[in-house]
């Protein structure tokens, strides 16, 4: 750990991928700051270097406070996955763009040394391409997509030599957390997998990236504690394995059927989608520069959610709306 890069101001820090990152972080003898609207709750660990701010990254005045003293922001809040658009427009506008630029020169200001965007892998949409590298056409197909693109040029306005500023485009996460997450595609099969014998595919052919979330951690470590000239202004695609939807449903399949062995066979059910996201995301630009390579596999995430569902860590999960983004965002009216 750098002394100069020690205090880290986490956006988000209290979702799906924050609450593994944050007692990583700690644990690594950073001081965290989480600043989050804690849509759903906050179990992260009791600790005299943590302190959680419950606040909308939209109050620009509030959040300028917090960042006084911070050298690090990880920005992670947003209104996550396409899904979340069932909700209103201009809420997920006003949160994954509107207030963006504005809270990169709040953190300039306030005398922050490195920006660290998490973008999206799903700003590339559909491509046939074999490999979609980091200088790929961004061809959103969602306002999610277009917003998350749209952030980028607007973080590299605001670079210069003593504020460090990269981009990330990670795959989709998959595997358990404290805040698991059980609307995203890994998931989602592994959830219905273990609770239904049953796993409905929509479509099947979609190429998908998939991470482990503690893959995705140690990217984070790696984007805070690599030297300036190999990141500053530079985007990683973040990503392991590429599977179709039909693939990884049978992967899910297996792992299951492994762990729980007296529960039966487990029903691949195949359907029609309009859902044509589609790409195969190349993350060797993170391994050639920065030496990353992500260690864990997508059956090891299907292996530990397996476990969690064991050791009762995922109660009612198939019915408390508290694993679903959308569904707890509607439950409690976001706005």
């Amino acid at each position: 750990m750098s002394p100069d890069l020690r205090n880290v101001l986490i956006t988000g820090g209290a979702g799906y991928v924050g609450h593994a990152l944050t007692p990583r972080l700690l644990s690594e003898g950073y001081h965290v700051t989480v600043y989050d609207t804690l849509y759903f709750g906050c179990r992260l660990p009791n600790s005299p270097n943590l302190r959680v701010i419950q606040g909308d990254i939209r109050d620009t005045p509030r959040l300028a406070e917090a960042l006084q003293g911070q050298d690090v922001v990880l920005h992670l809040a947003c209104i996550s996955n396409d899904a979340s658009f069932e909700l209103d427009e201009k809420l997920s506008e006003t949160i994954n763009y509107d207030c963006f630029e504005p809270m990169v020169v709040a953190a300039r200001e306030a005398g922050v040394k490195r920006f660290v965007y998490c973008s999206s892998s799903s700003v590339y949409g559909v491509s046939d391409s074999p490999d979609v590298t980091e200088e790929h056409p961004l061809v959103p197909l969602t306002l999610y997509n277009k917003f998350k693109g749209m952030c980028e040029p607007l973080l590299w306005k605001h670079k210069s030599g003593d504020f460090t500023c990269v981009v990330i485009r990670p795959a989709t996460i998959c595997g358990y957390s404290p805040r698991t997450r059980l609307d995203l595609s890994v998931n989602i099969l592994t959830n219905h997998a273990v609770k239904k014998r049953a796993i409905t595919v929509f479509g099947g052919n979609q190429m998908r990236p998939n991470l482990h979330v503690e893959d995705m951690v140690d990217a984070y470590l790696l984007m805070i504690e690599s030297p300036h000239e190999k990141v500053h202004g530079e985007i990683f695609n973040i990503g392991f394995q590429n599977h179709s939807i039909a693939e990884i449903a049978r992967m899910v399949k297996r792992v299951v059927e492994e762990e729980f062995p007296d529960e039966g066979e487990i029903d691949i059910v195949t359907t029609p989608t309009n859902d044509m996201r589609s790409y195969h995301v190349n993350s060797d630009k993170v391994k050639r520069v920065l030496g990353f390579e992500p260690k864990r596999t997508i059956e090891d995430a299907v292996r530990d959610l397996a476990r969690a569902f064991r050791n009762h860590l995922l109660p009612n999960s198939l019915d408390d709306d508290w694993y679903f983004n959308v569904r707890t965002m509607k439950k409690i009216g976001a706005r």
